[in-house]
């Protein structure tokens, strides 16, 4: 009998050997040779899995997005004891990927992103991932701006799209060594802590400033 071929599986490994190379040199350069010898298959084996080093590159992303995302939904799933500010808190620290565990995780990501810029298919299936993120962070703040006592009422999916915005960038600071791993959880966490801490402006304050004659 002819032997089975694990389709899915060979294709979770093609995946892994170009996450690999992504770390190492980015994906500009990657070739559908460098994947096979990567992933120790023939080439024939990676144009049968994928029709075009597209196709590749997409299943890939979708790869490594999955496993960054189970992360951020075991941080979402909260106990009866999390609040939705400590939840969201936990999430978008997961995908900022500022442990140094996560720095290969990290160096990936970016080099997708990049690749994005020219590549249609790839920033679509990026605008889905960062749509999902959005959806889940606006529904977090929405639900922890509920009982804080803001000066100005929340927007929470504004707030939401600046939160994956400065999670990305704080992504690429600590990668160039701008910031360090622990300055840029600072960052995120005094962002975060800033929008539950505004102060509440008295209605009707009077502000009491000197007068012109008598300060002159």
């Amino acid at each position: 009998m002819p032997r089975q071929v694990d389709h899915v599986g060979r294709r979770r490994l093609i995946a892994e050997a170009v996450c690999h190379l992504a770390d190492e040199r980015g994906l500009e350069g990657v070739t559908l040779r460098d994947v096979a010898a990567r992933a120790q298959v023939s080439m024939g084996a990676v144009q049968r899995c994928f029709r075009t080093k597209e196709e590749m590159l997409v299943f890939a992303l979708g790869h490594i997005s999955g496993r960054i995302m189970e992360r951020v939904q075991a941080r979402l799933a909260r106990s009866a004891a999390q609040s939705a500010g400590t939840a969201l808190g936990h999430a978008a620290t997961e995908i900022s990927l500022l442990r140094e565990e996560h720095r290969a995780e990290a160096r990936v990501w970016l080099a997708f992103v990049a690749q994005a810029t020219v590549s249609k298919v790839l920033a679509r299936k990026l605008k889905a991932n960062y749509a999902t993120l959005q959806e889940a962070f606006t529904r977090l703040i929405s639900e922890a701006g509920e009982g804080a006592a803001c000066a100005v009422p929340l927007d929470p999916q504004r707030e939401a799209r600046t939160l994956l915005a400065l999670a990305d960038g704080l992504t690429a600071h600590v990668l160039i060594g701008h910031l360090t791993s622990q300055e840029a959880h600072d960052v995120l966490h005094a962002h975060l802590a800033g929008l539950w801490e505004q102060p509440v402006r008295p209605p009707h304050t009077t502000l009491n400033l000197p007068n012109r004659s008598t300060a002159l």
